[in-house]
């Protein structure tokens, strides 16, 4: 018997006091294809032994990329974490802590935090950032609302080469403001002409690099064009370890950055935990979402550490609040922070170096192969394919011979018929010389 402690008569005072109709009018918003019409068919109850072997049989059911040849990307890779980083991140001070709000007991944590804003902003190239936020589409999400704060204007640019999982989230923060999305189509040729779609009442600019099919560009033109607007860049950057090589937004001219903190110092996770980051310049500060870790001094002199500007609705009054977020990937943080201290400045540029290198050869294999020709004119460590054939029935068929070539392009933009032969392939450290053989080897047979 289920055991529900409110009866008919408390439902019917709270939906009274509320103002509504019936329980399942709080649930409008809700699709009706997404909710349960009858219980769900599960088995009934067992014993700890009999669940746990089922789900371990499920579990295997997986194959996960570290167990297979795997160039899969598209805002999530799969990079080497040392050994060190989840040593660290596993220490009871770290792995059980909560939000720093005492911070004479909270300095460790504290400086973590702040040692993480500086990281960003260095490699950024901004002047300030955040005590991180969920992931990237959602920091991304953040930035849009933030810049028309700034602006106070509705209108906002969502580029074509930006992430679709990204502007679908930038879409469902928006369904809630008055916000205008001009939303460019798919860009697989990195042509499009963002700059011809700003106007007087443009807010920002939204795009990425790389680009979600990996294309490089120079975003100073964009920068400029929006400044004489009035509007503001926003820089998207999914693969973070792309910042040890490639220029910095921030120099670039960007606003507010926005990334996913994803590649440094944390696994793909089958999708999550994962980490959002946010810079901006000081100017906006106080626009800015979230959290910021400040650092001072005590009664005595001794360097410390606080909160600071700490604009969100636990803090402030709801009306005056930047944001509703309700906590900070204070672990995944850490764990980026770690890892980008191990590495260091010249180690940073050293992977992204590799990264690049073994894209380009990768790249320079696969076209020779008949009928494959590369979009890219620059990329980093990702690029797009056109194949002479589909590429998602492709990728599921070289799937069950545990190589993954990497995302069809359908996959992310359903129902374009102009993607269907698309296929993004990213490579980072974690595949050496033979994942190459293997995956060119695959691909000429199934061409063939």
């Amino acid at each position: 018997m289920r055991y529900l402690p409110l009866t008919d008569g408390d439902r019917a005072q709270m939906l009274d006091v509320i103002g509504a109709p019936s329980v399942d009018a709080l649930f409008a918003d809700v699709p009706a294809s997404a909710r349960l019409t009858a219980p769900l068919d599960l088995p009934d109850h067992a014993g700890e032994i009999e669940v746990n072997r089922a789900l371990e049989a499920l579990a295997a059911k997986n194959l996960a990329a570290g167990q297979a040849v795997s160039f899969l990307g598209a805002g999530a890779y799969r990079h080497h974490v040392p050994a060190a980083v989840d040593h660290l991140i596993q220490r009871g001070e770290f792995l059980t802590s909560y939000t720093p709000y005492q911070p004479e007991i909270s300095q460790g944590t504290l400086q973590v935090l702040f040692e993480f804003q500086t990281q960003v902003t260095l490699l950024t190239g901004m002047e300030i950032a955040n005590a991180s936020l969920y992931d990237g589409a959602s920091a991304a999400a953040e930035a849009v609302e933030m810049a028309r704060r700034v602006t106070r204007r509705r209108g906002v640019v969502l580029a074509g080469g930006l992430h679709p999982h990204w502007r679908d989230c930038i879409a469902t923060m928006a369904r809630w403001s008055d916000a205008e999305l001009d939303t460019a189509p798919a860009d697989a040729e990195g042509a499009e002409d963002l700059a011809a779609r700003i106007d007087g009442e443009t807010a920002a600019v939204v795009v990425q690099n790389p680009c979600a099919f990996g294309h490089l560009r120079d975003l100073a033109p964009l920068a400029k064009r929006c400044h004489e607007a009035g509007a503001l860049l926003i820089v998207c950057v999914a693969e973070p370890v792309s910042l040890g090589l490639v220029t910095a937004p921030g120099a670039m001219g960007a606003d507010i950055v926005a990334g996913e903190g994803q590649a440094i110092g944390n696994g793909l996770n089958f999708g999550g935990p994962y980490l959002g980051l946010l810079a901006t310049r000081e100017s906006l500060v106080r626009q800015m979402p979230g959290r910021i870790v400040g650092e001072t001094v005590d009664s005595e002199g001794r360097r410390g550490y606080v909160l600071t500007l700490a604009t969100r609705e636990q803090h402030i009054r709801r009306e005056k609040a930047t944001s509703n977020i309700c906590t900070n990937s204070g672990l995944c943080a850490l764990a980026f922070t770690i890892h980008l201290a191990l590495l260091g400045e010249h180690g940073l540029k050293r992977l992204a170096r590799i990264n690049h290198a073994r894209a380009c050869a990768l790249a320079d294999r696969l076209v020779a192969l008949e009928g494959v020709e590369l979009l890219n004119a620059a990329f980093f460590n990702e690029f797009t394919l056109r194949l002479p054939v589909p590429a998602a029935p492709l990728v599921e068929a070289l799937a069950h011979e545990g190589i993954f070539p990497g995302v069809p392009a359908s996959r992310l933009w359903p129902g374009i018929e102009a993607l269907d032969n698309l296929l993004i392939t990213a490579v980072t450290e974690a595949n050496d010389e033979t994942d190459a053989d293997a995956l060119v080897g695959a691909l000429a047979r199934a061409l063939s």
